[in-house]
């Protein structure tokens, strides 16, 4: 039987707090969702001055991060470059879904929204750096997936 990690609900405390402080500290209110492997929320946090559909939003880039094992800004440069992929199961391809990979398994994921979709993946990237120091976020050799189309 192979093992592998996990996320808990202590990691998922962990990263909400790294990314809500943050935003915090550039005035950001954002929504904050942090996802297992397969994709279903562990925890959710809506800061103050977050609008109503950010919450969605959030759950989305982190799905499409876990669910691809890629970052959500990948999926939103192939759409905007014409890939074959604009209507693949649901995807947000929208810049700010980070997934969590520890030993190249996919653990979880972090989808932030409400402010710009850059600065939704720096908060998301701050998170897992914060609480993951040995996580990546793209898998060895695909590091430049977007860049191909």
């Amino acid at each position: 039987m192979r093992m592998k990690p996990a996320i808990t609900l202590d990691d998922a405390k962990r990263l909400l707090a790294a990314a809500e402080a943050e935003a915090s500290r550039n005035n950001w209110g954002v929504v904050i969702a942090i996802l297992n492997d397969g994709g279903r929320l562990v925890a959710l946090h809506r800061m103050d001055g977050a609008r109503p559909g950010n919450d969605d939003i959030a759950i989305g880039k982190a799905r499409t991060a876990v669910m691809s094992c890629r970052p959500s800004a990948v999926w939103e440069q192939w759409i905007n470059a014409s890939h074959g992929a604009r209507s693949t199961m649901g995807l947000m391809a929208a810049q700010g879904g980070l997934p969590i990979l520890i030993d190249d398994d996919i653990i979880g994921g972090v989808g932030v929204s409400g402010v710009r979709s850059e600065q939704d993946e720096h908060i998301a990237l701050t998170a897992i750096k914060a609480a993951f120091p040995q996580a990546r976020v793209t898998r060895k050799g695909e590091e430049n997936d977007a860049a191909t189309f």
